[in-house]
């Protein structure tokens, strides 16, 4: 018979944010969502900013979790996202990731002698995909 479940590991460089067997795992790859279930073929792969969107296995209830990027590992029984920053999506700060972004837009918008594009533009989205998640939870 085959599991119905898969346990998954979700840490940051800071703590463990979740530890337990999920029925489903959706994930931001480098390539593209990911939608992972019980047999899923073993992956290693990096995570771009987004979200961790998983469904307990106890009483089907979803749980989202914030990204910054990190590497996502798959293995018959066990998923492990490592991932640079993790926040539980309930945790997230509105006020900050508005700040954030307006921050990143100003920079890119009226860049100085020592302006770097690449950390703008990952600056900028990461505070999108803050804000985002946070509109998901209101609805």
């Amino acid at each position: 018979m085959a599991a119905t479940t898969i346990h998954l590991d979700v840490v940051s460089a800071e703590k463990s944010i979740f530890s337990g067997d999920v029925e489903t795992i959706q994930v931001t790859g480098s390539e593209g969502e990911l939608g992972i279930v019980p047999g899923h073929t073993p992956l290693l792969t990096a995570l771009r900013p987004g979200m961790v969107r998983l469904v307990k296995s106890q009483d089907e209830e979803e749980e989202l979790i914030y990204v910054a990027g990190g590497t996502l590992e798959i293995q018959p029984t066990n998923v492990t996202v490592l991932a640079d920053v993790a926040i539980r999506a309930e945790d997230l700060d509105e006020q900050a990731a508005e700040e954030s972004k307006r921050h990143a837009e100003e920079q890119i918008a009226n860049p100085g002698s020592d302006f770097d594009y690449a950390q703008a533009a990952a600056q900028l989205a990461e505070a999108i995909t803050q804000l985002r998640l946070i509109q998901k939870l209101r609805k």
